[in-house]
C-alpha cells in the first residue's frame, strides 16, 4: 500500500486551502434557507473558490464505470440521498429538508476535501438529534488520529459514537487520504471491519474522515446516473468530514468546520 507523507510546506499549502474550503462551506450554509435554488449555492461555491485562488475538485472528476463525469463544483444531497448529489440542479429547498454539502478544492496543486449536513428551516428533535451524533462521531474519529495509532482505531471510535443510536452506518462509502489525489490511500471504514487494511498512522499522513449514516437501515442505492447514492429504505442522511493531518503532537484539521 503506497500511502503519502506530506513535507510541513505541503501541509502549509493544504492548511491555506483548507481556509479556503471552510469559508466556502461556510458560505454555503450561511445562504441555505426556504426557497432557494440549489444550483444557485452551487455557483456561489465555484465563483469563491476560484476568487481566492483555489479550483474545485470534483467538478468533472471521473470514476470508472461511469460514462459521464461529475457536473458541478459541490456534491448537495438531499434528504435520502447520501451523498454525489448533483449541485447544478434547479430544485428549491423547503421547509424541513436535510441537505449534505460535500466539496473540495485544489490549491498551489495540493486538494482537500470537507462535507456538513445542514437542517432547511425547522425539522424534528429527532432529525437534530441524528445529524448531530453524525458529527459527534466525526469528531471521535479525529481524536483518535496520533501517530502509532491505526486506521481501525479511527473506524472503532466512530462506530462507537453511532451504534448505540441505531443509526445505519453506511459501508459502501469510507473516508480516504486525500492531498496529491481526491482520492489517496488508505480507506479509511465508518465500522469495524477486519478485511479493510489497518495501516499505522505517521506524522504527515493526511486523511479525509467523513462517517456517512442513515436514520434507517445502511444499505443504500444508486440512482440511474449512477453517481447519486441514495438510502434503500429512503430514510434521512447525514455526512461530515473533515481534512486531518497527524501531527507530532496529535494532529491538525485542516478544514475547519465552520459550524
Amino acid at each position: 500500500m503506497n500511502i503519502s507523507i506530506k513535507t510541513p510546506d505541503e501541509i502549509e499549502i493544504m492548511r491555506q486551502g483548507g481556509r479556503i474550503l471552510s469559508d466556502t462551506l461556510c458560505l454555503l450554509a450561511e445562504k441555505t434557507s426556504v426557497g432557494k435554488v440549489i444550483a444557485d449555492l452551487d455557483k456561489q461555491a465555484e465563483d469563491y473558490l476560484i476568487k481566492y485562488g483555489a479550483k474545485p475538485s470534483f467538478k468533472n472528476y471521473s470514476i470508472e464505470g461511469i460514462d459521464k463525469p461529475f457536473p458541478s463544483t459541490v456534491c448537495i444531497s438531499i434528504n435520502d440521498e447520501v451523498v454525489h448529489g448533483f449541485g447544478n440542479r434547479d430544485i428549491v429547498l423547503k421547509e424541513g429538508d436535510v441537505v449534505g454539502f460535500d466539496l473540495g478544492c485544489w490549491y498551489k496543486g495540493l486538494c482537500t476535501d470537507m462535507a456538513a449536513t445542514v437542517c432547511v428551516g425547522s425539522v424534528s428533535s429527532s432529525i437534530k438529534t441524528f445529524v448531530e451524533i453524525t458529527k459527534k462521531a466525526l469528531f471521535s474519529g479525529v481524536l483518535a488520529v496520533r501517530s502509532g495509532n491505526n486506521v481501525i482505531d479511527i473506524s472503532s471510535a466512530i462506530e462507537t459514537t453511532i451504534k448505540p443510536y441505531g443509526y445505519g452506518i453506511v459501508r459502501e462509502l469510507v473516508g480516504h487520504g486525500v492531498g496529491y489525489k481526491v482520492h489517496e490511500e488508505p480507506s479509511i471504514p465508518n465500522f469495524i471491519d477486519y478485511t479493510f487494511p489497518n495501516p499505522e498512522l505517521k506524522v504527515g499522513m493526511c486523511l479525509a474522515l467523513e462517517p456517512m449514516t442513515s436514520m434507517g437501515r445502511p444499505q443504500v442505492i444508486n440512482d440511474q446516473t449512477g453517481w447519486i447514492i441514495k438510502t434503500q429504505d429512503q430514510s434521512i442522511s447525514a455526512h461530515f468530514e473533515v481534512t486531518v493531518v497527524v501531527t507530532d503532537e496529535g494532529n491538525e484539521i485542516l478544514t475547519p468546520l465552520p459550524l
